[in-house]
C-alpha cells in the first residue's frame, strides 16, 4: 500500500502536496490528519505546519486493467480492454486482432490469464473478488459446448455404470456442468482436486 506524509501551511495544502507526490486524485486516497498546524502569534511566532498522512486506495479494476495491458503488450497483441465491476465480480472483455492467441486451445490460455488476474486483483482487495475474463464472446460459445458435452457424458456414465472425469476447468465452468445435469436423476456430480487443477466427476448413482 502506497502512502506519503506531507506538510503545508494548511491541511488542504498538505493534502495537495501529498496528491502531487502520489500522482492521484482526491477520491483515490484516504487522508489522516496528523497535525492541523498552528498559525502562530501574528502569523509569525509559534507557527507550525499542518501534517497529513495520505494513503493511496488501490482500485482492483484499475490494477487488473494495467496488469492485462502489460501482458497482452508483451504477447505482441493489440487488444481493447473493458473492465466493469459489479459488487464482488469484475467482468473483463477483450477485443481486437489475434484473440485466438489469448483464448488458446479449449480456452486454456484465457483461463490461465483469468486465474492470474484473479490472484492480482485479490492482492489489493479487502474482500474476495471473482474475475470473469472473456474474449470475443468465447465464454457464451464455451457454455453451449459444455452443456452439450455434459449431456453426452452423463449418458455415458449411466450406460457404462462408471465414473467419468472431466478435464480441469474453472469454477464457473464446473457450475455450468452442474446446472446442465440437474435433470439427470440417475447421476451425481462433484469436484475433486485443488485449483487450478480442480475437475468435475460425473458418477452414476448406485441403485437399490
Amino acid at each position: 500500500m502506497k502512502e506519503v506524509t506531507a506538510t503545508g501551511l494548511t491541511v488542504n495544502e498538505a493534502v495537495e502536496e501529498a496528491l502531487k507526490q502520489l500522482q492521484a486524485n482526491r477520491d483515490e486516497v484516504e487522508v489522516t490528519i496528523l497535525d492541523e498546524g498552528k498559525k502562530g502569534l501574528f502569523g509569525l511566532f509559534g507557527k507550525q505546519p499542518a501534517r497529513v498522512k495520505v494513503t493511496l486506495i488501490q482500485n482492483p479494476s484499475k490494477i487488473v486493467h494495467g496488469f492485462l495491458s502489460e501482458i497482452v503488450e508483451k504477447m505482441g497483441i493489440k487488444a481493447d480492454i473493458h473492465v466493469k465491476q459489479t459488487g464482488k465480480v469484475i467482468n473483463i472483455q477483450l477485443s481486437g486482432d489475434k484473440m485466438s492467441m489469448l483464448i488458446g486451445k479449449r480456452g486454456q490460455t484465457l483461463n490461465s490469464l483469468q486465474y492470474l488476474t484473479q490472484l492480482v486483483a485479490n492482492r489489493y482487495s479487502n474482500h474476495y473478488l471473482q474475475i470473469i475474463l472473456d474474449a470475443e464472446n468465447y465464454r457464451e460459445k464455451r457454455k453451449e459446448t459444455l452443456q452439450q458435452l455434459a449431456g453426452k457424458l452423463a449418458k455415458q456414465a449411466i450406460r457404462t455404470s462408471k465414473n467419468v472425469s472431466l478435464e480441469p476447468m474453472p469454477s464457473y465452468e464446473r457450475k455450468v456442468i452442474h446446472a446442465a445435469l440437474t435433470e439427470f436423476k440417475d447421476i451425481k456430480t462433484y469436484s475433486v482436486g485443488e485449483e487450478p487443477n480442480r475437475h468435475l466427476v460425473i458418477a452414476p448413482k448406485k441403485r437399490g
